[in-house]
Parts: structure tokens; sequence; C-alpha cells
């Protein structure tokens, strides 16, 4: 049986038992990601594993924790030099609200200048919000990002489908997530930059495959997060999903069905992108305590892993 019919199959069964709509319009699987010679990392640090230390958060002013020291992007941009971080995602929430072409010039050429690539962005849209304004609102938004991602120059942007409970109670939601998904792309296409779905809001795989299914672009991929299943079998839907990730986000926490924190096995998951000859950005996304302290053991486990 070929990959691509295997892949369908399983999807379509996985998608029956989890109770989603089997009459669904027949679109063929994309293949996987073809990929040549062996696995490559380029290791990066999300801006959110700071993310109490921006003045900035979501277009609103926060006071910055007082136990390590204020930052701001350019501040960021000097802390993944100073720690030998090979490239950087520069989380939009943390921008000014003012920020504008200027500003993102700026970033980028600072940058450049620093030898730090700028891996991506990300931001929080939420596409299963159900049809009408506020749907096509976040599709202007997100739209927007796309533009000022093309700015920075960067190659990747993360965005959320929506999540799981919402694709579950109402199977229509995947149609307008698809849709809307579609639609962005199609944008993100014309700037030639890649739009990373994530396993946020305990997407599983299933959902995330069947969204790959549906849009038949090679503009769109996975923003695979090895801490966002929470599930009892999190390391084999990450294999799941390998074949289809254009970006790679690593936390140092896992977490159980009802939301217990655990260490996560960082040799297992380095094992996990190499089995599925991952090439491509790793980005250390730290949301455990004391940020300032931990991210530089953090990454020299990450980089051991790898």
């Amino acid at each position: 049986m070929q990959r691509r019919k295997f892949i369908e199959t399983s999807a379509a069964a996985t998608l029956a038992t989890c109770g989603l709509t089997l009459d669904m319009p027949h679109v063929d699987a994309r293949e996987p990601i073809q990929r040549s010679g062996p696995p490559r990392f380029e290791v990066g640090l999300a801006a959110y594993s700071l993310r109490n230390y921006f003045s900035y958060k979501k277009g609103q002013a926060q006071q910055p924790a007082k136990d390590g020291p204020a930052i701001d992007m350019i501040g960021f941009l000097d802390y993944c030099v100073t720690h030998n971080f090979d490239a950087a995602e520069l989380t939009s929430y943390f921008f000014p609200p003012e920020a504008d072409r200027d500003y993102f010039l700026r970033l980028k050429q600072a940058a450049f200048i620093r030898g730090v690539a700028i891996s991506g962005t990300a931001i929080g849209n939420n596409f299963t919000v159900g049809e009408g304004p506020k749907l096509d609102a976040e599709i202007t938004e997100a739209k927007s990002w796309i533009d000022h991602a093309s700015l920075l120059g960067a190659p990747h942007i993360r965005f959320f489908a929506g999540t799981s409970r919402q694709l579950d109670g109402n199977p229509k939601r995947l149609d307008e997530a698809a849709d809307a998904l579609g639609q962005c792309v199609e944008h993100a296409a014309k700037h030639g930059i890649f739009i990373g779905v994530e396993n946020h809001g305990n997407l599983t795989p299933p959902q995330l495959l069947e969204i790959m299914k549906r849009i038949d672009s090679p503009w769109i991929g996975i923003n695979l997060d090895t801490g966002n299943f929470h599930s009892e079998t999190p390391y084999k839907d990450l294999e799941q999903c390998i074949d289809f990730a254009v970006n790679i986000q690593v936390k140092v926490s896992m977490k159980t069905p009802e939301g217990k924190k655990y260490p996560a096995d960082m040799r297992r998951i380095g094992q996990i992108l190499k089995n599925g000859n991952y090439q491509g950005y790793v980005i250390l996304e730290y949301e455990d305590e004391s940020p300032y302290q931990n991210i530089p053991r953090a990454l020299t486990d990450l980089r051991r892993a790898l």
C-alpha cells in the first residue's frame, strides 16, 4: 500500500473514533515532506521563553518581572548571541504596539549583524470561533502578520488552527478552520513564507493530519510542539506528525491528560527527530521556572539530545 494512501486511511479511521464526521469531501492525502541527506538541526530560542521580562504583551504594557533583567527584542537577540543560539523566534506578542515597517526592518538588520537567524514569528489566532465577522477579523489579522513576517525576513509563522474541543464539538469548525488556513497559505505563498499549524489547544495527530490533507500547498506544515500532546502516548503522537513538521518547538516538560507536569525525555525527542530525518529549526521554548538561570542548562541538554 502506498504511503500516502496509508496516511489517508489511518487518519480517517482515527477521526471516526474521535467522533469527527466521515462525510467529508474526498481529498487525496499530501505526500510527507521529502528531504535529502541526513538530519540537520539549527537550534534557536523562542522569545516566549522570557515572556515575563518584556514591557509589552499582546499590545498591552506589562510590568517586567523583578527576578531578572527587563528585555526588549534587541536585548533578546543579544541574549541569543551570549548563549550561542543559532536562531531566534521573535514571538509577536512582545512587540511594542507601535511596531511599524521601520521597526521590523531594524530588527531584521539587528539580527543579521549579530549572526542570528530569525527562524520565524508566532501569532495567537483562533480559526474555530465560528463563521462570521469574528473569524473574518482573525483571518485579516493573520494576513497582516504574514506581511510583517515578510519585512522581518522570517521564513515561518506559527499559526493556531483552534482547539480540539471546538473541532470535536462541531465538525463544521474543521471545514471553517481549513478554509481560513487555506486563505492564509495562499497569501503566505506569495511571500515565500511557511505556515506551521501548531498542535496547540490539544489538537490530536488525526486532526492535524486531516488539516494537512485538506490544504494542498507546499507552504503549509506542522509546527510540532513537543509539550503540547497531553495524551497517554505523547511520543507516539510526535512520531505520527514528524513527516509534516516545518518547525520544532521543544519544551523541557510535558503534561498528562489531567494536566500534571513531568520532565520531557530529551534524548527520546532527539531520536524521534533523527528517525524522522527532520531538517530545520529546533526552537527551545522554555516555560518552566527561573528561565534566566535554567535556559542555559536546557540548551545543553537539547544539544546533547540532538
